[in-house]
């Protein structure tokens, strides 16, 4: 049974509770550490009692360590050894005899025992766990004691095996760790609801594919490709959905790591990169000269908006045929290279800000290259305040590589959002008419419009969405009759009460000023 949102939201509360000083941004490195080291070691004692039958681990361990460790390694790709469990853990703390160097000498072994084929999605994971900070506590008891607080913590939260209880707990305070960490520290986190939009549309018509790939390359905490990936009919079946995403910042780069196996994902299936998307092509690309670039089913991203980035000597990047993007606004370069690594009959979708559908000079001869070649399919507005790195609105584009149409479906869905506290929650509702309006590809009312190229280019290939839906509401009409009755009304009203002021004042008494004066001097003569 999943966690309830009452469940999740006292979990929260605890979880703040115990972070002493520590920032959120920082606090996030241990908690989420101990959770995966917690779902490691579970993982690794299920296989165990699965295969050792009445041996134990300690045992077969003592006859061969070599052994036992390639022995798990097939399996799992990691070794933990006896001792080393986060049972162990655990016990050390009932029995009094934990101290904080047996986190450090298990984290120590594991990273010894990666296999190779393992390397790239275990190697480094827990290197922002940094177990020597004075944040911490300032002597190794104190920090002794702030772990056994988190270990237990974390050990308290009763996980169902049979459902999606673990990851989807990760995922949620993913993002309340972005919420409450401020905006730049919000950046690696996509709205589930944004991702739920993008995963929807790209797997639209294709559920059904034994094989499929997606690429994220500016990946975040990997929301949009598990979302997408929960979409295909093979979503959990080892081998049929392969994942790819690279992002710049390390601590990202292990917190999707960790997001992704925690929801079961295998990890000879993940293939995630810490390296700069725009200057470092991967997968594959222009290698030795030679364009071979790896290519993928979907491409999805929600890159940092309008980022400064080196657009030097570009020009023969076979990623902006289309043209290269001004050195103070990155999105038509993250752009550019989604579409190049997408199949030719694969479907991408990209969150930009609006500037992208009219700015001029370099943006604008890459708009029309692609308006012209047909790639771009739609152009979602969404509402403002649903991020938790920025309070503009923004866009999803949908482009498609090898399009036979050159039409464009404009949706216009800033208004459908539910209000909250400093921000803006898409409901499901507003979520399910989106998709579905992208789906029909034709007109609504108010909200969407399907726009020729001809229409297009009468406006000089601008797409600003005001452009081709029109939401303006007109004002109802007035009642001028209906009007001169309630001024009428009101006339009335003014001279009854008028009326009414006029004969209570006529029964007032009005008193002389020098009356009250001698009638003052004489209450004092007698007081006398």
């Amino acid at each position: 049974m999943a966690l309830t949102a009452k469940k999740e939201a006292l979990i929260w509360k605890t979880l703040n509770d115990t972070r002493g000083k520590i920032e959120p941004a920082e606090y996030k490195n241990y908690i989420f550490g101990v959770m995966f080291y917690k779902f490691l070691s579970e993982k690794a004692q299920t296989w165990l009692d699965s295969v050792l039958g009445d041996e134990t681990w300690s045992y077969v361990w003592g006859q061969d360590p070599n052994k036992a460790a390639r022995f798990m390694q097939r399996n799992l790709g990691y070794v933990i050894q006896p001792g080393d469990m986060f049972s162990d853990w655990k016990k050390a703390i009932n029995e009094d005899k934990f101290n904080i160097m047996m986190i450090s000498d298990s984290l120590v072994h594991f990273n010894q025992g990666v296999s190779q084929e393992a390397k790239d999605d275990f190697a480094g994971i827990f290197a922002d766990m940094d177990l020597t900070s004075s944040r911490l506590g300032a002597n190794a008891q104190t920090r002794t004691a702030t772990m056994m607080d988190w270990i237990t913590l974390v050990d308290k939260i009763e996980f169902d095996d049979k459902s999606d209880v673990l990851g989807d707990l990760y995922e949620y305070l993913i993002g309340m760790f972005a919420a409450n960490s401020g905006a730049k520290a919000g950046e690696f986190y996509t709205p589930h609801q944004v991702s739920d939009i993008m995963a929807r549309i790209l797997a639209a018509g294709r559920e059904d594919m034994e094989q499929y790939s997606i690429y994220d390359p500016a990946r975040g905490s990997g929301s949009l490709l598990l979302t997408t990936g929960s979409y295909m009919k093979n979503a959990g079946i080892r081998g049929s959905i392969k994942y790819y995403g690279q992002d710049i910042i390390t601590t990202t780069y292990n917190l999707a790591r960790m997001n992704l196996m925690m929801h079961g994902v295998y990890f000879n299936d993940i293939n995630l990169r810490n390296a700069d998307t725009l200057n470092n092509d991967w997968p594959d690309g222009l290698v030795d000269g030679v364009d071979n670039p790896r290519m993928f089913d979907a491409v999805m991203a929600n890159p940092p908006y309008s980022l400064k980035w080196n657009n030097k000597d570009r020009e023969d990047d076979p990623r902006f045929k289309f043209g290269v993007a001004p050195a103070s606004k990155a999105d038509y370069a993250f752009l550019l290279h989604c579409l190049y690594h997408l199949k030719s009959d694969g479907r991408m979708a990209i969150v930009l800000p609006h500037g992208v559908l009219f700015r001029g000079a370099a943006e604008e001869r890459i708009r029309k290259e692609l308006l012209e070649n047909h790639n771009i399919v739609a152009v979602i507005g969404l509402p403002e305040k649903i991020f938790t790195n920025t309070g503009i609105p923004t866009i999803i584009m949908v482009l498609e590589k090898n399009r036979q149409t050159d039409d464009v479906l404009f949706i216009d869905a800033s208004k459908g959002f539910e209000k909250q506290k400093n921000s803006n929650k898409l409901r499901q509702e507003d979520i399910d008419k989106i998709v579905e309006t992208y789906l029909s590809h034709k007109d609504v009312d108010k909200y969407a419009h399907v726009a020729s190229m001809e229409e297009i280019k009468s406006n000089d290939y601008n797409l600003n969405i005001p452009r081709y839906v029109d939401t303006f509401e007109p004002e109802p009409e007035i009642d001028i009759a209906q009007v001169k009755n309630e001024l009428s009304d009101i006339d009335q009203q003014l001279t009854q009460s008028l009326q009414d002021f006029q004969a209570l004042e006529s029964q007032l008494v009005k008193t002389d000023p020098q009356d009250e004066q001698i009638n003052n001097s004489l209450q004092n003569q007698e007081v006398k």
